[in-house]
């Protein structure tokens, strides 16, 4: 029986979570690690018999308790949306990496029900370079028995948030084993309550994993109870089938309850696990090169679907909705603006950012606060303030080095977000080059840096962020390089790669990079179908870049991944990448 340590880490917004360390038995060899995700309700302090059973002395473990969990801060069963678990999943694991010198690729996942889900979750999202993952029993679809159980609880979070439900699972239906049954009913720890906005979050994001699963791409391992009185085994099926990793395998336990590694014969489950990962750390780390994606691949097929009419039902109502936009719509500024000048342009991010619905006439007020209340607009104002915030983090970073910071932008739109950042920091010697190549934007831009008195520190001109010639105007001692909102409206991905490498010669070794990308959108089609863009008034089709794709994109220029954050969505997320040398 191997002895844990307790130690802590520090999640993304400063809190402290707790974890339990078991330092490899066996010395010798290279350093690798297994991170394990617990059950919903449940801590850290009940795997160890899963430690133990995986038998692998070789391997340094490591076990958190989730927040909200065990002996973690918040309040039993609760976080602020499920995404934030998932960026808690990344925060960990970078944390091993700097406390402990194990790196994601030397890194396996072993994790269970809920714990499973916001492991794949992580993994879509954040597309950590981890060697493989162990799903075991991932809880995309509880069993809540009830009719129209999650319209119900998002109906009861609109009146109450937080709201909160207990288990009505016994121990008893989660294994046979009679001293795990006894321990779970007798320990302090166990929190029978979740929080109803986690709930409908794990549904959504369970959804949206499986849609999307063969943007996941790290080899990955399926267990299934046969007798899951817990989850449904359909969606656990279907998720395996539409994974996107070249190395995949499921495995099946007739009889076996929800708490798969905590059965009596667990060592079956185990066993399989264990053999998973000893096969994966034999062959080399197993990820895919993404970098050709915009020509073959998942996107590259949803890309073709797009830009191929719709069957007639749908097609009629989306002409329908056009139509609609066109007439009616035009009562709210917001459409009226988007379709004026395209509802992917500066002008209409500009828009979206000051979130004051206007129109001609109530009804015109009304529909533009709809429109500006759509997910996606929310998602990119989530992803406005995630970009200030990696600005102001990517400026203190240069301040407490000593380096100065001079930024640019090579295409800012307005550029309201990095003047909002400007106006308030308080690193002496900050300065900002703001690139576009609309002219409106540059007038539009050159003007808001007046109205914010920024004369002095500021400048805007115009710039083709995707012509090597006019990159290569861009100074060569800029310290902080930004690119938002550019990339997604591009299929292509040889533009993008001319882009990179332009800011990677403007930018030297120690320098920062903050990009964006959009790996998921529930409006992808509506979108494509139904709005027009800038480029005169073309439709409105994006390729998804799987965030794995965009860090391999980031990668090749020359940056090294820090850290990244996300919406609640999972729609945008911004990325900090730091400029290596050679």
């Amino acid at each position: 029986m191997r002895t844990a340590t307790e130690q802590r880490c520090t999640a993304s917004d400063g809190t402290e979570l707790f974890y339990r360390h078991w330092p490899a038995a066996a010395a010798g060899g290279p350093r690798r690690g297994i991170v394990l995700f617990h059950r919903g309700h449940e801590h850290s302090g009940r795997l160890q018999a899963v430690v133990d059973g995986l038998d692998l002395p070789g391997y340094d473990m490591f076990a958190w308790d989730a927040r909200g969990h065990g002996r973690s801060p918040g309040e039993r069963g609760w976080a602020e949306h499920f995404e934030v678990l998932a960026a808690d999943a990344d925060a960990f694991c970078r944390h091993l990496a700097a406390a402990h010198g194990i790196e994601p690729e030397d890194l396996a996942v072993v994790a269970q029900s809920v714990g499973a889900v916001v492991a794949a979750a992580w993994l879509h999202d954040f597309a950590p370079r981890v060697r493989c993952a162990v799903l075991a029993v991932p809880a995309f679809r509880v069993k809540l028995y009830l009719p129209f159980a999650i319209p119900g609880l998002r109906l009861l979070q609109r009146f109450k948030d937080p709201a909160f439900i207990s288990s009505y699972v016994k121990a008893k239906l989660l294994t046979h084993d009679p001293e795990r049954i006894a321990s779970y009913e007798a320990d302090p720890l166990i929190s029978r309550a979740i929080a109803v906005n986690i709930l409908v979050g794990l549904f959504d994001a369970g959804r949206r994993v499986i849609a999307d699963a063969p943007a996941i791409v790290t080899p990955t391992q399926v267990l299934v109870a046969g007798s899951d009185w817990v989850v449904r085994k359909g969606p656990q099926r279907e998720f395996f089938a539409r994974l996107g990793a070249a190395e995949k395998e499921i495995h099946e336990f007739p009889g076996f309850f929800h708490d798969l590694l905590g059965e009596k014969d667990r060592r079956l489950p185990l066993g399989k696990a264990r053999g998973f990962i000893e096969r994966r750390f034999a062959a080399p780390p197993a990820l895919p090169s993404l970098l050709d994606a915009d020509r073959r691949g998942w996107t590259r097929q949803e890309l073709d679907r797009l830009e191929a009419p719709a069957p007639p039902l749908p097609r009629l109502g989306y002409w329908l909705a056009r139509r609609g936009l066109a007439s009616v719509g035009r009562l709210s500024d917001g459409i009226r603006l988007g379709l004026a000048t395209g509802f992917d342009s500066g002008s209409t991010l500009d828009y979206v950012y000051r979130n004051r619905p206007a129109g001609t006439t109530p009804l015109g007020r009304m529909i533009d606060a709809a429109y500006l209340g759509s997910i996606g607009w929310r998602g990119i104002r989530v992803r406005r303030r995630h970009l200030e915030a990696t600005l102001a983090q990517a400026f203190a970073r240069l301040d407490a080095a000593g380096r100065p910071v001079r930024l640019v932008d090579v295409a800012a739109g307005h550029g309201r977000y990095v003047l909002s950042v400007l106006a308030r920091s308080t690193v002496n010697g900050t300065t900002a080059l703001l690139r576009d190549l609309s002219e409106v934007n540059v007038e539009r831009g050159r003007a808001l840096i007046g109205e914010l008195g920024l004369g002095g520190r500021a400048t805007f001109e115009k710039g083709d962020a995707f012509a090597p010639s006019s990159l290569a105007e861009i100074p060569r001692d800029r310290t902080v390089g930004v690119v938002s909102g550019l990339f997604e409206l591009f299929p292509g991905n040889d533009p993008v790669r001319a882009s990179l490498a332009g800011l990677a010669a403007a930018i030297g070794p120690g320098g920062f990079l903050i990009y964006t990308n959009q790996p998921w959108h529930p409006q992808l089609e509506f979108i494509a179908r139904v709005l027009s863009s800038h480029r005169d008034g073309k439709p409105w089709i994006m390729r998804r870049r799987t965030q794995l794709e965009m860090d391999q994109l980031v990668a090749a220029a020359g940056f090294r991944k820090l850290e990244q954050r996300i919406d609640r969505w999972g729609i945008f997320t911004v990325s900090l990448a730091e400029r290596v040398a050679g």
